[in-house]
């Protein structure tokens, strides 16, 4: 592949993978700056020299044993699987594959092996104390610090080379790397003094790299996309602006003792994130799904606990009611049994990283949060995470205990109405959730979906949004809408005129309206789909009854020159033998979608052969399509599922 050709489909996925909102969207808030003051007053709130760090130090056994409790020795028993551990090699091939083939997992496989591997063996010797998992540790601090970055291949494209391959003259700072430049910091925090009775070149070495990889490239370069200090309207800041700057706070709260270069990082890194702030919308929904809520959010929690703790509670956003909205999204897109709201990129099942939510619900004063956080445990104790995250890590060694005397329940409104990202959630007491949503066509891992919907009943989804496969370039690409599931024609709406929906920040609904007394839903959609659809007006709307779910498709078109299809898709066992009823039949759940007798009813039978799409709905889901008989330039359409 040609270095431009790879550079361009690197733009495509800065505006496609990172993609954004609506510029109108952007409000400045600088809550952060605001709470500061200014660069000044937040110098004077810093608390130096470590002193904010909540955990004991590494020779306080006391301490550690106190706060560990019953999980020192699973601790320890993960770290002994580390000692024989072979450190994994990362070829230069590994790089090249991405930019050859697509593949990124040949590279991101073994490099999260070893990041695993560090972070096991740091929290077993915190645990145990008596240097056994030392020198593993140094092997594996040390082997770190000889590779070239830290960098995924597949963000590598970022450099000036606009290659995969790590460029030695170039440090630049992704996810990758921030969450490893991180874990190292820890690294050096609790474990310099021990290093240096062994060579002192280990703590030096391990102090240089982080300087070079994430200290030095944070305050020398602007053209960080994710900083967003070249943001300009129309422009798009996501889930990796709270992600690197939480990762970089920490390496320089726990690094840098000059209070003056320390103000100066940690005002930029504010700045940045105001930015981020700015940019949600005031709802506080997360536009890219459960899924990356943790990556959201849940991050900028992570930065602001981080922030709080660094200066004594001095800088704090704990009781904006946006920050609470956005930490309550998680809670309220919970569907129950494991199934979750999943409109884009987002998969159906998951709930969420309990110890986090407890955190951040304890942190934003949400009772909703914390008891929806015991619920998850379904009655299971707490565990320490073994990722990559150290900061998760030793925020649940903190925290878990909390957690675990906490009273579970998940318990939402029958409604929430988030009106700027127009999505909407209805339920009855018949067990029906309805998910429904507006927004437009260029959101966070963006799908064509305006209007959709998903149906669950007793917790089961009916009528589902598939999600997405597994990653690869061409899911970041130009050609990302060249894959089925991103195409509004996979998603439970309509093809006008034979057309579906387009990719576009101008594709979107209008005329939304959500009525909460009414269980009611509506949105103009015809403005998602392109001038080849020649449609004037097309409003979706949903009514959910006590026993049944309405949807009608009201329609004007400027020219009828194809029949219109309305497709459903299900994963359940689907009978269309009775002209004008389609019964559904999911895991015990059965339904029946009633349908205008102009229509004809076709199953397509989809193949999932990817496992992210398998491990979820079994091997195959199913596209009923219902053709209109005749091509109509007005009409009405009714469906009632009961």
């Amino acid at each position: 592949m040609k270095r431009n050709t790879f550079y361009r489909i690197f733009i495509s996925f800065c505006l496609l993978f990172m993609a954004g909102i609506s510029a109108h969207a952007y409000t400045e808030r600088n809550l952060l700056q605001k709470a500061a003051g200014s660069e000044e007053q937040l110098k004077e709130a810093l608390v130096m020299d470590q002193k904010w760090v909540p955990y004991p130090a590494y020779n306080d056994r006391a301490g550690w044993n106190e706060l560990l409790g019953t999980n020192k020795e699973s601790l320890i028993s993960a770290g002994e699987k580390m000692l024989n551990y072979e450190w994994k090699v990362i070829r230069a091939t590994d790089y090249l594959e991405y930019e050859r083939s697509g593949e990124r997992n040949i590279m991101q496989n073994p490099y999260e092996a070893n990041r695993k591997a560090i972070n096991t063996l740091m929290l077993a010797e915190l645990a145990e104390g008596k240097g056994r998992f030392i020198n593993q540790l140094i092997n594996g601090a040390f082997y770190s610090c000889e590779m070239t970055s830290w960098v995924l291949s597949a963000h590598l494209v970022r450099q000036s080379t606009k290659r995969s391959l790590p460029d030695y003259r170039e440090q630049v700072i992704d996810l990758g790397s921030g969450n490893f430049g991180s874990m190292l910091s820890w690294v050096y925090y609790f474990f310099h003094d021990s290093f240096d009775k062994i060579d002192p070149v280990i703590s030096q070495r391990l102090r240089h790299t982080l300087q070079e990889r994430i200290l030095d490239p944070y305050m020398n370069n602007d053209r960080e996309w994710w900083m967003a200090f070249q943001w300009k309207p129309g422009m798009i800041i996501n889930n990796w602006n709270p992600w690197c700057n939480s990762n970089v706070l920490q390496c320089y709260l726990l690094l840098e003792n000059d209070r003056d270069r320390l103000a100066k990082a940690v005002w930029r890194s504010m700045q940045s994130v105001d930015k981020f702030i700015n940019f949600v919308k005031a709802d506080g929904a997360c536009e890219e799904g459960p899924s990356y809520w943790g990556h959201a959010a849940g991050k900028m929690y992570d930065y602001l606990q981080i922030l709080s703790d660094g200066t004594d509670g001095k800088v704090s956003l704990f009781k904006e009611p946006m920050i609470r909205r956005m930490g309550e999204y998680i809670s309220r897109t919970y569907v129950g049994n494991g199934w979750v709201v999943n409109f884009a990129d987002a998969s159906a099942k998951g709930g969420g990283d309990a110890p986090l939510i407890y955190r951040y619900g304890r942190a934003v004063g949400s009772e909703e949060m914390m008891q929806f956080a015991a619920y998850l445990l379904n009655g299971k104790r707490p565990s320490v995470p073994l990722g990559n995250d150290t900061f998760r890590s030793l925020q649940s060694i903190l925290w878990n205990g909390e957690l675990e005397k906490t009273a579970a329940a998940h318990t939402i409104p029958a409604c929430t109405w988030y009106p700027e990202t127009e999505f909407c959630y209805l339920t009855n007491k018949s067990g029906w959730f309805l998910a429904t949503k507006g927004g437009f066509n260029n959101e966070s891992h963006n799908h064509n979906d305006v209007g959709t919907f998903s149906l669950y009943v007793n917790t089961i989804p009916v009528l589902i949004d598939a999600g997405v496969g597994t990653y690869t370039r061409q899911t970041f690409s130009s050609e990302r809408y060249t894959i089925w599931t991103m195409q509004s024609n996979y998603h439970n709406l309509p093809m006008i005129n034979g057309v579906p929906q387009s990719f576009g920040q101008n594709y979107k609904a209008t005329d939304v309206v959500c009525q909460p007394k009414k269980r009611f839903f509506s949105a103009n959609i015809a403005t998602a789909y392109p001038k080849e659809a020649a449609v004037n007006s097309w409003t979706r709307a949903y009514s959910l009854g006590d026993k049944q779910l309405t949807i009608t498709d009201n329609f004007s078109l400027k020219s009828a020159k194809e029949s219109n299809q309305v497709n459903f898709l299900t994963w359940g066992k689907v009978d269309i033998s009775v002209p004008g009823k389609v019964t559904i039949d999911v895991q015990g759940q059965k339904v029946t979608l009633e349908y205008p007798r102009e229509f004809t009813a076709t199953v397509e039978t989809i193949n999932l052969p990817d496992t992210r799409l398998s491990n979820v709905w079994g091997m195959e889901i199913y596209r009923i399509a219902l053709k209109d008989k005749d091509a109509r330039l007005t009409g009405k359409y009714k469906f009632v599922i009961k």
